[in-house]
């Protein structure tokens, strides 16, 4: 990702309600630290600025550089502005307190480059206070050295003049002390770009995440309707065949006449069951493209085993229980899980050796389980495209679709599907 520069129109929001608080908080405890400090101050007696003006003027002094910091975030150029105007009146005035002074000086620096909403403005002011800081430092020494007791620099011992020795350590000094301070503000302002940036692409990925999760759902439930369209236009058919066969029979031989209606019975039922619900997907899957898919069944699930022997896996496929009839679209649904339970296992699954497919039919339910001893590439995502594939088809036909990780090690997908009507043989 490019670094962004302070010009690119962005501006940072402003602060919440919980670090106006804070600043609050933050103000106050400096402005107390600073009359504590102004108490020791005056308990020494270093006045190191010359002698000082009235007690109630130093109290003033003392809170006024330090207390406007309780807006610092919402009016940071103002503050600055203020800050360095009572700190500069301060030392003029010698007022004896300047520790703390000087570290609100430097937190108002560090705000505007932190939270300046115009960077221009910015720039431009702190760089001007920081001027007019060292145009102050220039005078104050330029007044000073003219005071300089002559025994001042006795014990000097180095090879630099000692004037020019407290000169350039001043200036060394004040230059760190400001170089930081608008160093660091601008490292915050960039911080906080980047968050929002990075914020903005979450953000992206999962609206992109959530429409190609719509998509899978959508093309998953086109195909399931039309593999209904297809079950129920082989049971009309079924229903076609059957009242020819009763009409043939109706007046010769009763008995056969009965089955025949009976079987008409039974398919109608189960068409107008499948028909309701692939109406109930369509409804859902509006506009979706067109994708043909080739017929699929229970029948073809020892298909898809077969291959994935070919493609280097043991795979074992059981049937247990007395297999009865199933729904077409049921059938095509056990198909579509394995065939995709089996997919996910030559892709995503390292070092499996072992595939074990069992079909179970159970007394109201038929259940299939897919299982493997490898181990996931990457973590499970379950809001994957096959996951949700799946999910989306068993829950189409009112069942349940487990699948994770096992106790043993490795992978497993069960889904049980509901087979409360069966289909009737034509007669």
């Amino acid at each position: 990702m490019t670094t962004p520069t302070p010009d690119e129109g962005w501006r940072r929001p402003g602060p919440t309600p919980e670090q106006r608080r804070l600043d609050l908080y933050a103000g106050l405890t400096l402005t107390a630290l600073a009359l504590f400090s102004l108490t020791l101050t005056r308990s020494t007696g270093a006045f190191l600025l010359g002698p000082p003006p009235s007690m109630p003027e130093q109290l003033l002094w003392t809170v006024a550089v330090p207390l406007p910091l309780i807006w610092r975030r919402r009016h940071p150029a103002g503050v600055l502005v203020v800050v360095a105007v009572m700190f500069i009146a301060a030392q003029a005035r010698s007022a004896p307190e300047a520790q703390l002074s000087s570290w609100a000086l430097f937190a108002a620096i560090y705000s505007l480059g932190a939270w300046g909403p115009d960077r221009g403005l910015s720039r431009r002011l702190r760089v001007g206070v920081i001027g007019t800081m060292f145009a102050w430092l220039g005078l104050y020494y330029a007044v000073a050295v003219g005071s300089i007791p002559p025994d001042a620099f006795a014990q000097a011992v180095g090879p630099v003049p000692p004037v020019l020795a407290a000169l350039v350590t001043g200036v060394l000094v004040n230059g760190l002390y400001f170089g930081f301070a608008y160093f660091f503000g601008e490292t915050a302002w960039l911080a906080a770009r980047r968050q929002h940036e990075l914020a903005e692409q979450a953000e992206e990925l999962r609206r992109s995440q959530a429409e190609a999760r719509g998509r899978a759902v959508i093309g998953e439930r086109v195909r399931i309707a039309r593999e209904l369209h297809d079950v129920v236009a082989h049971h009309v058919s079924v229903m076609g065949v059957q009242a020819a066969a009763a009409r043939r029979v109706f007046d010769r031989d009763a008995t056969k006449a009965r089955t025949a209606l009976t079987a008409i019975e039974e398919t109608a039922r189960t068409a107008v069951d499948e028909l309701r619900r692939m109406l109930g997907v369509l409804r859902a899957s509006e506009g979706a493209p067109e994708r043909v898919e080739a017929p699929s069944g229970v029948d073809q699930v020892a298909t898809v085993v077969e291959r994935a022997r070919d493609a280097g896996l043991r795979a074992t496929f059981a049937v247990y229980g007395e297999a009865v009839p199933l729904p077409e679209s049921v059938s095509q649904a056990i198909h579509r899980v394995v065939q995709e339970a089996v997919t996910n296992v030559l892709k995503h699954a390292t070092g499996a050796r072992v595939l074990d497919v069992r079909l179970r039919y159970l007394a109201k339910e038929v259940e299939v389980d897919v299982t493997d001893d490898g181990r996931p590439a990457r973590p499970a995502n379950p809001d994957g495209l096959g996951l949700v594939g799946m999910r989306e088809r068993v829950g189409t036909h009112g069942g349940v679709l487990e699948a994770g990780g096992r106790a043993g090690g490795g992978w497993r997908v069960r889904a049980r599907f509901p087979i409360a009507v069966t289909v009737a043989e034509p007669v």
